[in-house]
């Protein structure tokens, strides 16, 4: 569905990812995982144009794309869960939904009965300001947008972060029901190591902005990743 390579990105003149070699397919979960300060949040940005790769090819589902910038990415197929969710606080809950309609025709702008059955805090909550939300809600809500948009390839930046273990739960068997519908791409940026590794399918561990592990789940023990990690 998505593949990358020797994706490169600058931040003026610091080059924070070297080479980026990636393919994400779909029904599959991709992991990123690695420190912090590696470049796994710069990576989801390069690719969903929220800051232009400096070079290297993305394809999506088979087509070559030029460096876009975010919302043609989006119309594309891209849909980005940012670390923080970044909701729109004054709107309220059925709001902040509604927003994924922009990519939508006209003809489609209706909140799926599949959101509020996986996520059925907000069809009680549909009339309260986003920002008065908790951060597990947040997070719920912030899947739930980039979800109406029906995308190819769902990007989410650490959707564990400051989330009660509950909610984590409920985030991982929405992933889990994603991945078995079988059309999208899960690309899955993640420091909380049980949660990653429960939930992977292929895992690459950036280092200095580059990919210096990679292995599929099958046959990965536990402590091969966590060595990974630790070097």
């Amino acid at each position: 569905m998505l593949k990358t390579e020797g994706l490169t990105l600058h931040y003026g003149g610091s080059q924070i990812l070297n080479g980026i070699d990636l393919e994400a397919r779909a029904g599959v979960v991709t992991c990123i995982m690695g420190t912090n300060g590696v470049g796994k949040t710069s990576l989801l940005k390069a690719l969903a144009g929220t800051h232009p790769r400096s070079g290297g090819a993305v394809t999506l589902d088979g087509e070559a794309l030029p460096v876009l910038p975010a919302q043609a990415m989006a119309r594309r197929g891209l849909a980005v869960v940012p670390q923080g969710r970044m909701i729109f606080p004054l709107l309220t809950v059925t709001e902040n939904l509604q927003t994924g309609f922009s990519l939508l025709p006209k003809s489609e702008h209706k909140i799926p009965d599949e959101i509020y059955e996986l996520f059925p805090v907000l069809k009680d909550m549909g009339h309260r300001r986003g920002g008065d939300l908790s951060g597990g809600q947040q997070q719920q809500l912030a899947i739930a947008r980039a979800m109406i948009m029906r995308p190819k390839v769902l990007l989410l930046d650490e959707p564990t972060e400051g989330i009660q273990p509950n909610i984590i739960q409920q985030i991982g068997r929405v992933i889990e029901y994603l991945k078995a519908k079988g059309n999208m791409a899960i690309i899955l940026v993640e420091q909380y190591f049980d949660f990653a590794y429960a939930l992977g399918d292929e895992f690459h561990v950036l280092r200095r902005g580059a990919v210096h592990f990679s292995h599929a789940r099958e046959g990965l023990s536990r402590e091969a990743l966590q060595e990974a990690l630790s070097i």
